[in-house]
Parts: C-alpha cells; structure tokens; sequence
C-alpha cells in the first residue's frame, strides 16, 4: 500500500500489551500512514512522555509539534489524513459501528475484570458477562467475513485487539466463550489473519502476556501458573 505523506511526521507511544495502541496500529497501516511507535514502561513513565502525556496513558500520537491523546481520537485522525475512510459512507451504518466500537471498549473493561478477578465465583461472573457480551456481538455480525460484510471496517480494527486476549487465554478458559458462537468465531479467525491485525504486536506478545497476567493476584493468574 502506497504510504500517505500529506501529513505531519507521526510519532505512537507505545506499550506492547496495550489493546488501544494496538487499534491505532492497525488503522495506519490499513491507511498505509507511517508511524514511529515508542515503547513506553507504564511503571516507570520516562519525562517526556509526562511532560507530553494529559492522562499518563498510552496510546499518545505525536503529530508534528500537536500531542493527541486517547485512542478515539487518534484512530479518527489517522482515517481523516488518509484518502478514503474505514467508515461506512451511510451515516446510520457509520452510527452504528461507532455504537459497536463503544461496545469493544466495555468488553475490553470485562476483559481486564476477568483477569483481576480475585476468586472462582468473581471469575466466573466475568466470564458469563463476557459470554453476554459475545452472544450480543454474535447477534450483530452481518453476512462476513468482517463485522458487516466484504469490506474492512474502524469497527474491526478495534475489535481485532480484543479478540487477541483469548488467542493465550482460552487455554484456561475451556470450555470456551465462543462455543455456539459460530459468527464471532469466524469473525475473530478472519481478523487473527489479517496481516494489519496480525502484525500491530510484535512476536513476544503471547509471552509478555502470559509474564503479566501470571503476576496479578488473581484467580486467573493461579490457573495460568498450571500451564506450560
């Protein structure tokens, strides 16, 4: 894909784990905008990335001598710089993608309950919300292989980070939270496919993962500690 230079050169503050920067990756490269990521240490922020940062959090985008923050905006802005858009052209349909992309960034807050859940019965009622959440997206997803059809949309770029968790966690998980879900299954192989959604993490993720949930005092993190 042909790289966008219309543009002020763009710098991403990174994490490797981080779901939200992984959403602006996928964006710029299915826009085919360049960007320099800068891995930041969450526990030990180094000064520029304070001195830049309203919130502390990744993802950041530098764009020229402008500093955005949060990963809405960003994915918006990265769209917008680019010809074309990941949206639907149809203002409904755009409405309700961006209602669906809301819906991702609860799941991931799930997600994140999920593995800091304490106990069994804690757990266990994250993942049945997690599983009510899956049955609400399977009854969402039109005729594929994406979120509403042939064509690749922001919507899926945002979900492609969510459904990454269980590509290391569903080992624990069994039986797992897709079963019955035939939509969301396809829809989530056909994203772990695609070279944007595939390439926004670098190959260590599976470990780096595994290190950080196996340190958290959870119920989660003692039946990972069974795993190889």
């Amino acid at each position: 894909m042909e790289i966008a230079s219309s543009h002020p050169a763009l710098r991403l503050a990174s994490h490797h784990l981080c779901p939200y920067v992984q959403r602006a990756v996928i964006v710029a490269a299915e826009k085919g905008v360049a960007v320099e990521r800068r891995f930041v240490d969450l526990a030990a922020k180094p000064d520029w990335f304070t001195a830049l940062s309203p919130t502390g959090k990744v993802p950041l985008l530098e764009a020229g001598s402008e500093v955005l923050f949060e990963s809405a905006p960003i994915i918006e802005y990265l769209d917008e710089i680019t010809p074309g858009s990941l949206h639907p052209s149809d203002a409904i349909a755009r409405a309700r993608h961006r209602a669906w992309i809301e819906f991702a960034s609860a799941t991931l807050n799930d997600i994140a309950g999920l593995y800091n859940a304490p106990d069994p019965a804690a757990f266990e009622a994250k993942r049945g919300r997690l599983a009510e959440r899956f049955g609400e997206v399977e009854a969402a997803i039109r005729p594929g292989p994406w979120f509403d059809g042939d064509r690749f949309h922001m919507v899926d770029a945002v979900w492609g980070p969510v459904f990454r968790y269980f590509d290391v966690i569903d080992v624990v998980l069994d039986p797992g939270l897709f079963d019955g879900r035939p939509k969301v299954e396809a829809w989530r192989q056909a994203l772990a496919a695609r070279p944007s959604v595939r390439d926004a993490v670098e190959r260590d993720y599976p470990a780096r993962l595994l290190e950080f949930l196996r340190r958290r005092d959870s119920h989660l993190a003692s039946r990972l500690s069974t795993v190889a």
